[in-house]
């Protein structure tokens, strides 16, 4: 059976360790050099820089998120084993495991390590499907004739080079197509590298709970249960008609997962659909001179982000929850796209005006959709407010000086409320 040691990436026949190295970490599996979707998924990313960052923090539990009325970006292994999960309340993780160091995100910094991962997945192939800062699809097709190895060879290589020149660990799955490749880079986290071939395809899927789909979220997961559907198996005995008039196009694609089939390519660089950016507070807030302090800070988190990607946006939208957890969201449309905190915070600003209710509220966001390319945006003067273009010149030189100074260089007063 064909093996491959991920220490030293030499091939051999199957056996319990390298006759190169002696390593015990060996993938072995019959269709392992025929197989080229990938994905890759960084362990526990954000906790993992900070763990880089910090040595003294190595063998600590380490929670990423906001403060006590927060929720769980992310946590390290450690604090998994005491139950914490991504999406969890901070007071409940905090409850699970008291001693965990609690982080607030460094978004612009996961950003540039994350980038340095995705230069050195350019480098194998330029099909690369980004989902997240942590996370990608790759379709390695053709790739074996320029690298002179196998995709599995050189998918074991970028992992082991990203955690000896980034610091980072990450786990890939293997298989030929990208539902199969996702639901394989959980299997054996952290550092793993799972392999499902299309042989094995129906048996690896019997049993497994549908919630395993990618995209099944509670709601889904709801009308399934309703339907009698919580297993592969059960969703392999509808009729596919049955299912597209139960549930309309999801149902024709649950026929085909089903049966492990997944017809979607790897898409190099997706349109982005929407930038956006949300705080929860610590204790619920009323006051608008806070909240628009907030707000303020918001605008300039999208707008960053916007730039650093030569995007812009024509819709603004603004989210509010109220202390019961129910939302808020408003939405309007500007007449040309911005990639400006000035105009994007003075059209939220516009929206929050319009909430009549007086909160408090528990979390305020904002953010920009029907994303298009920068030199669309704010290219007409507003005439009904002539002092914009003087603003928009002075965020520009403010942008310019925290680029060479860095982000403290300069601040806003609104944004000290």
């Amino acid at each position: 059976m064909p093996a491959l040691c991920r220490d030293c990436l030499h091939c051999f026949d199957a056996g319990t360790r390298c006759p190169a190295c002696r390593s015990p970490r060996i993938i072995a599996h019959p269709e392992l050099f025929s197989l080229s979707i990938a994905h890759m998924d960084c362990d526990a990313f954000y906790a993992s820089v900070e763990k880089r960052d910090d040595p003294a923090l190595r063998d600590r539990a380490v929670i990423v998120g906001g403060a006590v009325r927060g929720v769980v970006s992310t946590c390290c292994y450690i604090a998994r084993i005491r139950g914490v999960r991504s999406a969890m309340p901070m007071f409940q993780a905090l409850r699970l495991c008291p001693e965990a160091v609690v982080i607030r995100p460094r978004g612009a910094h996961y950003a540039a390590v994350s980038r340095q991962i995705r230069a050195l997945m350019d480098r194998l192939t330029p099909t690369v499907e980004p989902l997240s800062l942590d996370e990608a699809f790759l379709d390695l097709s053709g790739t074996e004739r320029l690298h002179h190895a196998p995709p599995a060879v050189m998918l074991a290589g970028l992992m082991r080079q990203i955690e000896a020149e980034i610091g980072i660990t990450g786990s890939v799955g293997l298989s030929h197509n990208k539902f199969l490749a996702k639901l394989a880079s959980d299997l054996d986290k952290p550092r793993g590298f799972s392999v499902i071939g299309r042989a094995e395809t129906a048996d690896f899927l019997k049993g497994k709970p549908v919630r395993m789909i990618w995209g099944v979220g509670a709601a889904t997961q709801e009308a399934l249960n309703t339907a009698g559907i919580r297993s592969f198996d059960d969703l392999r005995r509808w009729d596919r008609r049955d299912l597209g008039r139960r549930f309309g196009a999801m149902g024709d694609r649950l026929w085909h997962l089903a049966r492990g089939e997944d017809s979607r390519r790897v898409t190099a660089d997706a349109p982005m659909k929407s930038i956006s950016a949300e705080t929860t507070f610590d204790a619920d807030i009323a006051a608008r001179d806070l909240l628009d302090g907030h707000l303020w800070r918001l605008a300039e988190k999208v707008t960053d982000r916007a730039k650093a990607k030569g995007l812009a946006g024509r819709v603004v939208t603004l989210k509010l929850r109220r202390a019961d957890f129910s939302l808020i969201t408003r939405r309007h449309a500007l007449r040309e796209p911005t990639q400006t905190a000035d105009r994007l915070y003075r059209a939220a600003g516009a929206l929050l005006a319009e909430v009549t209710e007086p909160g408090p509220f528990r979390l305020i966001g904002t953010g920009l959709s029907e994303i298009v390319a920068a030199d669309q945006a704010d290219r007409t003067p507003d005439l009904l407010d002539p002092a914009a273009e003087r603003r928009a010149a002075a965020e520009r030189a403010t942008d310019a000086i925290r680029a060479r100074f860095g982000e403290g260089a300069i601040i806003k007063g609104r944004s000290l409320r």
